[in-house]
This record gives structure tokens, C-alpha cells and sequence, in this order.
């Protein structure tokens, strides 16, 4: 049986059409997630969080922050050598991925694991590579429906 870790960055605080939260869009469907697999879960956290809690300067620095390629110093330590199956799991800023991502994938060596990317987003766009796009409205305020999106989309790819 191989092993599963879901690995994520998630925000809480102001968030687009949800309103202020207390628990990222991304956390939620990466418990799903989780608990559909039986993973381990690695919460991606930079260590100097300088994210504002405020929708609009979030987005301007999560955009400076793509156009100068930052690497964000991420806390904490996993051995990806214990695991088979990764997940990755962001939400969607500026159609892509946000920075501490970068700074995970470049951190740790993914060769000869699957990968499977998970993100939350507002209509944006999704996941530009195979992968696993859901509305953050539906993850904070429909779990039900939340669950069901990521159970097809987890036997879809074998789970």
C-alpha cells in the first residue's frame, strides 16, 4: 500500500465571495483529501508571514511576490522519502501557484512520486497542470458538496 502525504498552503483571514475566514479554502479540502486517503498532512508556512489579512494587499503581494520569483523560507520538515503519493494543494493567485509552493517543490525531491495538484479559486481559473480545481466558496460553505467533488476526482485518479 503506498503512503500519502497532502502537503498545502493555505490562507485564512479576507477571502474573495467567502468574506473573513478562519480556516483556509485550501485547509478544508486538504482534510478532505486526508481523510479520503488516509495521508499525512504538511501545512506549508512561511516563516516571516508578511501575508496581509486583507483581500486586496494579499493580492498585490502575492503578485510582487510571483513577478520577482520569490522562494519564501517555509517551517518545518517532512521525509518525502516515506511517501509515494503527493498532493499539493494551494489556492490560486494570479493563475498560478503561490510562491511557498515553489520554495516546497524546490525543497524537496518529488522524482518517481506521483504528484497530484489540489487548488481552491473564485473563478479564476484552476489548475493549469492535471490536477484537482474547486471553488473556495463551495470548500468553506458547501462540505457536502465539497466532499463530493473530491471523492470523484480521487477515484478518478485511483483512490
Amino acid at each position: 500500500m503506498s503512503k500519502n502525504l497532502i502537503a498545502y498552503f493555505s490562507r485564512a483571514g479576507e477571502q474573495y465571495s467567502v468574506g473573513n475566514i478562519t480556516k483556509g479554502n485550501t485547509a478544508i479540502v486538504a482534510e478532505i483529501i486526508a481523510e479520503k486517503t488516509g495521508g499525512d498532512m504538511f501545512e506549508i508556512k512561511v516563516v516571516n508571514d508578511n501575508y496581509p489579512n486583507e483581500y486586496t494587499p494579499l493580492i498585490q503581494f502575492a503578485k510582487k511576490e510571483k513577478q520577482e520569483n520569490a522562494r519564501p523560507e517555509i517551517m518545518g520538515d517532512v521525509n518525502i522519502d516515506n511517501y509515494d503519493t503527493v498532493f499539493i494543494g494551494y489556492p490560486n493567485w494570479w493563475a498560478e501557484m503561490p510562491m511557498p509552493i515553489y520554495t516546497f517543490m524546490d525543497s524537496y525531491d518529488l522524482t518517481n512520486k506521483k504528484i497530484y495538484h489540489f487548488c481552491t479559486h473564485e473563478g479564476s481559473g484552476g489548475v493549469k497542470r492535471e490536477g484537482f480545481a474547486i471553488y473556495g466558496h463551495t470548500a468553506q460553505n458547501n462540505r457536502a458538496e465539497a466532499e463530493k467533488q473530491v471523492s470523484e476526482w480521487l477515484k478518478g485518479v485511483g483512490f
